[in-house]
């Protein structure tokens, strides 16, 4: 990967924070009255980690189903996927399924990594922070709850996933001398 551009997916329900939480980390801003995504978003950034840069290719999406029209191209070339509940919002969490289904039936990258996100901890939680580490651990995905509002461990979650995926890149690289996507 030698420009070090890292395609991310930012997916969940309507409502659960996701662009606050890319806003928080690209422009260290929070609005209570954001817009709702319609379609969907997109914004960078260059993080330095471990003395490395990267370029992050943000992709924000729409939660709502009457503005949801993915198409699988969305999903191409994405190295990894933040999928984000509302820890105050149950079926927030029990949605991720679909959407995890979705990644797995788009995605050209056999080895895409995924977060799951709880997010709004500076509210008064529904989902214990056991049932979503639970939930991460069943689909093999990293863990981390967050607050866009309050500020609380959003650049954690970013770096999580840029350091699991670079460690992925590098793996495949090494395996089999390029990165290696599927073709759909």
């Amino acid at each position: 990967m030698n420009d070090k551009t890292i395609k991310l997916l930012v997916i969940g329900e309507s409502g659960v924070g996701k662009s606050s939480l890319i806003r928080r980390f690209v422009e260290d801003k929070f609005d209570d009255n954001h817009d709702v995504t319609i379609g969907m978003d997109f914004k960078s950034k260059v993080i330095n980690i471990d003395g490395l840069e990267y370029k992050l290719a943000l992709w924000d999406t729409a939660g709502a189903e009457r503005f949801r029209s993915l198409t699988p191209s969305f999903y191409r070339k994405a190295f990894g996927a933040v999928l984000v509940y509302d820890i105050t919002n149950r079926e927030s969490l029990t949605k991720l399924e679909a959407w995890l289904t979705e990644l797995e039936n788009y995605s050209d990258n056999p080895n895409i990594v995924t977060i799951v996100v709880g997010n709004k901890v500076d509210k008064e939680r529904v989902i214990s922070r056991e049932e979503g580490l639970k939930f991460a651990r069943k689909h093999r995905a990293l863990f981390l709850e967050a607050s866009a509002k309050g500020d609380q461990f959003v650049a954690d979650v970013f770096k999580e996933i840029v350091a699991k995926v670079n460690n992925e890149i590098s793996f495949s690289v090494a395996i089999f001398g390029r990165l290696r996507f599927q073709n759909h």
